[in-house]
């Protein structure tokens, strides 16, 4: 595919709170994959997977439970076929990177002490930390045999492997990112540009996977890969840090989360980085203490301010907009990663 020659400045959207449809498109046969990896596994240990992934109640009854947008899945599916692919091919990548995303929040329930997500207890909470521990191992274990599943596609050797290392490097990326966040924790010297690092590991690295993954087994074209991958790295950058200002600010009864819990345990999101840079003495006082009073949560949430960090957010959204200029897309899978992209940086929940 050539470039093109066009120039074009996408305007942001008003804010909706209603899920973009590509996500409602892909859904199906992306739970049904999903289904396929784990068919014929009836040990317990898989019981907390299905849990996990809201198929099932705590007691194995089955459930008509939507387990979450199942972002990554959806943004590898629609960049295969904005890359020309057809996006059946993509599935099994689709499903790795949704194993392996949940394998990182069923440890990140454990290392932050969550015991909800979505509205219900985590897997820690109602197993244990250890068989937890195990949950998520086997997850992560089972993103390599989704990704297997990339032969029965026709997917050629050569391919399977780019992907597999794509992953791969995406995952490692993620772990490390974690490391960072859970590192600044206990530091009041966090800038904005340690943050950066920390969210372009933590979250962008699998975000831009998903989307090179999906341009790889969608197209040869090496230049359109790279910017489909560019695009959702600076989209993983938006993304979190919506999640951010989420994290302090969003209703709890939307996004399962309880208010300002990343207050609570000290999370260096990036409204708390720009506040912190100020030097104000009270609020350096506050975090300096190994655990905040509700009294001291309330003064710090009214130190804090969204604007700015939401100004960062569409800074980098339009930064990924800018990757989709100049290269061949097919024209709805266009239309459609661009509304996608002004919903993640806008979302409620």
């Amino acid at each position: 595919m050539g470039r093109l020659s066009f120039k074009r400045v996408w305007p942001m959207k008003a804010r909706t709170d209603n899920l973009p449809s590509v996500f409602q498109r892909y859904r199906a046969d992306i739970d049904a994959e999903l289904r396929a990896v784990l068919s014929g596994r009836d040990s317990p240990l898989y019981h907390m997977l299905r849990y996990h992934l809201g198929w099932v109640d705590e007691r194995g009854n089955p459930l008509a439970q939507d387990a979450g947008k199942a972002l990554r899945p959806t943004l590898c599916l629609l960049a295969c076929e904005a890359a020309g692919g057809h996006y059946q091919k993509a599935l099994p990548a689709a499903a790795a990177l949704e194993l392996i995303h949940n394998f990182s929040l069923i440890h990140d329930d454990i290392q932050d002490g969550d015991r909800e997500r979505r509205h219900r207890p985590t897997v820690w909470y109602l197993w244990g930390k250890n068989q937890a521990l195990n949950a998520g191992d086997s997850m992560h274990a089972l993103a390599n045999l989704a990704l297997c599943r990339l032969k029965e596609k026709g997917v050629a050797a050569p391919k399977q492997v780019q992907a597999l290392r794509l992953l791969t490097e995406g995952c490692l990326a993620m772990i490390e990112g974690q490391y960072l966040d859970l590192s600044y924790e206990s530091r009041l010297d966090v800038s904005v540009d340690d943050y950066l690092e920390m969210v372009s590991l933590k979250t962008a690295a699998l975000i831009g996977c998903a989307t090179g993954m999906g341009a790889l087994l969608g197209t040869d074209d090496e230049l359109l890969i790279e910017h489909l991958r560019r695009f959702g790295h600076r989209l993983g950058l938006a993304f979190q840090i919506r999640d951010d200002i989420l994290g302090i600010w969003g209703d709890e009864t939307i996004t399962g989360k309880p208010l300002a819990s990343d207050i609570r345990r000290k999370k260096k999101s990036l409204p708390v980085v720009y506040a912190l840079a100020s030097q104000d003495r009270e609020l350096l006082r506050i975090y300096r203490k190994p655990s905040l009073t509700e009294a001291e949560v309330a003064l710090v949430l009214n130190k804090l301010e969204a604007k700015t960090a939401q100004a960062q957010a569409e800074a980098f959204c339009q930064q990924a907009l800018d990757e989709l200029e100049g290269i061949e897309l097919k024209p709805q899978a266009r239309e459609e990663l661009v509304e996608l992209a002004h919903f993640l940086t806008q979302r409620s929940y």
